[in-house]
């Protein structure tokens, strides 16, 4: 029975300069980490030696599992997909708006994407990374304020953050609001003290953010580790403890 799920699957969801693509600086190993660059080869904000690629049509990324799979890539340990976001922008500019027929390729659109998480990434023995932009916009149904990364088509039914276990959001935080939430998984150095703010993930919702996607594993994260350090190498060490 082959694989069905990725344990090693995260999204790291946030708005625009919020610590997504710097929370990569940390990955250890780095010509084993693939770097799935879906933003118009956009440069990362440090220095690395990840296996770059810049995808200029969505199906490459397909192809780029089936690469690793089949050990073409050397050995891989992690796929970065930075962004999500642009990815299925990308979908829609090449593959939705030049077709004759527009609603056979919106079907298109939504196969692609179940293939990628459901077959590709599914099966990969990888670490899997998406990063992916989120919009505030107006429930007019229930009148609030939700956050969430936004898709088109048949996939706005159920979200993107349907598809993951473990979806954490990038933020900018004031030091003075991650009082009392000290772990292993947080720490504020000097600088950010001296700042006053700090790039975090947070892993759990709080009494203000109810109407975001974050989720998680149960017991993967206690209360006083709901925000932690923007860090994606401390995070993937806290879910392979937790699956071991």
């Amino acid at each position: 029975m082959q694989q069905i799920t990725n344990d090693n699957l995260v999204l790291i969801a946030g708005a625009s300069a919020a610590g997504k693509s710097a929370a990569l600086r940390n990955l250890v190993d780095q010509p084993g980490v693939v770097y799935l660059n879906c933003e118009a080869g956009k440069k990362l904000p440090f220095p690395n030696k990840f296996q770059k690629f810049t995808i200029t049509d969505p199906y490459q990324v397909l192809e780029a599992f089936d690469a690793i799979a089949e050990g073409k890539l050397g050995n891989v340990h992690t796929v970065i997909i930075d962004s999500l976001t642009f990815l299925l922008d990308m979908f829609e500019s090449v593959h939705v708006i030049t077709s004759p027929n527009t609603m056979q390729a919106w079907g298109a659109f939504s196969q692609f994407f179940k293939a990628l998480m459901q077959d590709k990434v599914a099966k990969s023995t990888c670490n899997v990374i998406f990063t992916a932009h989120t919009l505030t916009q107006l429930n007019e149904n229930d009148m609030i304020l939700e956050t969430k990364v936004p898709v088109k088509g048949s996939l706005k039914n159920n979200g993107i953050e349907a598809y993951f276990s473990c979806v954490v959001a990038a933020k900018k935080m004031p030091v003075k609001k991650l009082e009392g939430y000290a772990s292993d998984l947080l720490e504020i150095s000097e600088e950010e003290q001296a700042l006053g703010f700090k790039y975090v993930f947070q892993t759990k919702l709080t009494k203000d953010t109810v109407h975001e996607r974050i989720r998680s594993p149960m017991g993967l994260f206690k209360t006083s580790e709901t925000f932690m350090d923007n860090d994606v190498q401390k995070l993937l060490n806290h879910l392979h403890q937790y699956y071991a």
